[in-house]
């Protein structure tokens, strides 16, 4: 399960891109999370997906 907190979840996020998935699409599919929900959740807080660098970033 991934933190609620945007600011947490954005760590959280960062760390399994970075350790243990390619893609978030990869992590969405492997975690069973809807990977539109997290975008929305994620861009409401002011954070997005950079697919070139495989991270969440600051918008």
């Amino acid at each position: 399960m991934i933190p609620q907190d945007p600011n947490l979840m954005y760590s959280y996020l960062n760390m399994k891109l970075r350790d243990f998935y390619p893609s978030l699409e990869s992590l969405c599919e492997d975690m069973d999370i809807d990977q539109t929900a997290l975008m929305a959740g994620l861009e409401a807080a002011g954070y997005g997906y950079d697919a070139e660098n495989n991270r969440i970033v600051v918008l």
